[in-house]
């Protein structure tokens, strides 16, 4: 059985391009209540209003925290596709260092009902979003 570390290691070294390019890194998950905690580094080159984040990148950091409190406790899981996406934003999210937590609401075997939160550096909840995603299975 691998470590929490070696998972995060892990997780950090495949990740998707996408969260690479916005700063992103697992620092933290747990397999028991299907939650993670994503940090999140954005630079200006994401924002519009100089240092206001675009929308579109605040519910991709949402939706990569929310998919993996799916995926990293379900060794039988390849990932996960949304169906649906809600984002509210709640203050305007701006560049610098996000800490991003995604968790399972509820879980079935093929749907998720999934949540996520954005916090900036002064721990404000700026962003939150609710998704239902359909889980993806290794073949048998």
């Amino acid at each position: 059985m691998e470590s929490k570390k070696q998972i995060i290691d892990e997780v950090n070294r495949i990740n998707e391009k996408y969260i690479s390019l916005l700063g992103g890194t697992l620092v933290d998950f747990d397999t028991e209540k299907k939650s993670c905690t994503y940090e999140f580094n954005i630079g200006k080159d994401y924002c519009h209003s100089i240092d206001v984040v675009q929308g579109g990148f605040v519910t991709a950091m949402l939706d990569a925290a929310m998919s993996h409190a799916v995926v990293i406790p379900d060794y039988d899981s390849i990932g996960s596709l949304s169906l649906e996406i809600k984002t509210s934003y709640l203050e305007p999210t701006r560049a610098g260092k996000l800490r991003v937590e995604g968790w399972a609401v509820k879980k079935g075997y093929k749907i998720a009902f999934i949540e996520g939160r954005i916090y900036n550096e002064d721990n404000v909840l700026t962003a939150t979003a609710s998704s239902i995603c359909k889980i993806t299975r290794k073949l048998k």
